[in-house]
């Protein structure tokens, strides 16, 4: 059985060197093994080295897997402090691939998977690492998305009901069985939605440690990656999403601070980390964070929903893992329902 994965290496070569200037000679395709939603792939070539990311094969949910928002969004931030890889080329809808892809430059450095960075050398990189990933969050929420052409990026209105009835709408549609947890989160997120306050953001959508590329010799960010869920937004969605994936448990495949000792290794508490990026923005605080941590959980349980019924159907960029997804669910909204609990 052919793998749907695996890209046509002698159609797509004369396409590169026709669309992007300088490219010339592709000798291999290696497809990475993270990115379960757009497969990603490292072109080597005899100009250089870059990456195609490209929407998955076979019948796609409405939205889903939009690789020229990705494009959008890093063309526009080129220049801004928030650093970003150089965009090369976006495919039409129909390209030697059969389903649209962009290229960008490939960037040398670290990718930290584990976020406990126990390849650091020692507490001060550890908590480095952690400042300037602070930082670069603080950066990105303070660029004007109407300056960089972005002011058409998101929808009017309350980011966060908007997004609710949205992720509903993805579940619901890759439904495979009853979650009661599920179902019981989705209804108290309706019935304790904030008043919009105006705030208003570019937000990455999926802002995590592994998503940053660092340099290889120092705690810098050299790019953020991974811009599908990306969209003019509310802020505070990326600063809850990345607390929320640090209580998960370190032992799993989500890989958070779950369990770890943090001050013993360096790294920042929940409070101290949400202190320093409220200084770099000015702000007081932040309230209802109860909200917007058990909306995160539910918002990446819908992804892995997805994921999962992607899985099942054949889609999946890397299938065995995708079928892990379902218990994902199962537990993402348990922690959930266990936060909105204990605040009741």
């Amino acid at each position: 059985m052919n793998d749907p994965n695996v890209l046509d290496q002698a159609a797509l070569a004369p396409y590169l060197k026709a669309n992007i200037p300088g490219f010339s000679g592709l000798l291999s395709i290696e497809k990475f093994k993270s990115g379960q939603s757009n497969p990603t792939y490292l072109l080597t070539a005899e100009s250089g080295r870059y990456v195609l990311r490209a929407k998955p094969p076979g019948q796609l949910l409405k939205s889903a897997h939009q690789v020229d928002r990705e494009f959008r969004v890093m063309s526009a931030l080129a220049g801004t402090a928030v650093p970003v890889p150089d965009m090369l080329h976006l495919s039409a809808e129909v390209s030697p691939i059969g389903r649209m892809f962009y290229v960008m430059d490939f960037l040398d450095g670290r990718i930290f998977w584990d976020p406990a960075l126990p390849e650091a050398s020692g507490n001060e990189e550890r908590a480095a690492v952690y400042d300037a990933m602070n930082e670069t969050l603080a950066a990105l929420h303070d660029v004007d998305p109407e300056t960089v052409g972005l002011g058409d990026f998101g929808r009017p209105g309350n980011y966060f009901e908007r997004q609710l009835a949205r992720w509903t709408g993805q579940y619901r549609a890759s439904e495979t069985g009853t979650v009661a947890d599920m179902d019981r989160l989705i209804a108290w997120l309706e019935t304790h939605m904030p008043e919009d306050d105006g705030r208003v953001s570019l937000v990455h959508g999926d802002y995590r440690l592994d998503n940053l590329i660092f340099a290889p010799d120092r705690p810098t960010v050299l790019a953020v990656l991974d811009w599908e869920l990306s969209t003019s937004g509310h802020p505070f969605a990326d600063i809850a999403y990345q607390c929320m994936q640090w209580r998960l448990p370190h032992a799993s495949g989500f890989r958070g601070l779950g369990g770890v000792g943090r001050s013993a290794l360096g790294l920042p508490l929940e409070e101290d980390y949400v202190a320093s990026y409220c200084r770099r923005r000015g702000l007081a605080g932040i309230g209802n964070w109860t909200f917007f941590l058990a909306f995160s959980f539910f918002r990446l349980a819908a992804i892995c929903q997805g994921v999962f019924k992607r899985a099942l159907d054949g889609n999946a960029s890397n299938p065995e893992k995708a079928r892990t997804y379902a218990e994902a669910v199962k537990l993402l909204s348990h922690l959930a329902v266990k936060l909105i609990d204990k605040e009741a």
